[in-house]
């Protein structure tokens, strides 16, 4: 199962989660809480979202192969962009070893 991390640095990370939440809940099941949410995509891919006073951190799971979960970074990347277009926006993903979480 592939799975990467990033992290974006910003003053408005409760509220890009917010806005990342609401704006797939019509779409697959989301659960939102203070600083913390969860998109869940399909089957075992999701998104896991924490908010703190400098920054968002994003892990994305995935049950397809490298190539699909790329893709998948990509389009949650753009999503973020979206909303953060008035910030100089920057996220890296980085694999982890599912075996460490």
């Amino acid at each position: 199962m592939p799975i990467s991390t990033a992290r974006f640095a910003t003053a408005h990370a409760e509220k890009y989660l917010q806005q990342l939440c609401k704006h797939w809940s019509h779409r697959f099941s989301v659960e939102v809480m203070p600083g913390k949410g969860r998109i869940a995509f399909s089957g075992d891919e999701a998104l896991d979202l924490a908010a703190d006073a400098d920054g968002l951190t994003l892990v994305l799971r995935s049950t397809g192969d490298p190539a699909a979960h790329a893709d998948l970074e990509r389009v949650v990347a753009e999503h973020l962009q979206r909303f953060a277009f008035r910030e100089v926006f920057a996220l890296d993903w980085s694999g982890i070893d599912p075996d460490e979480t």
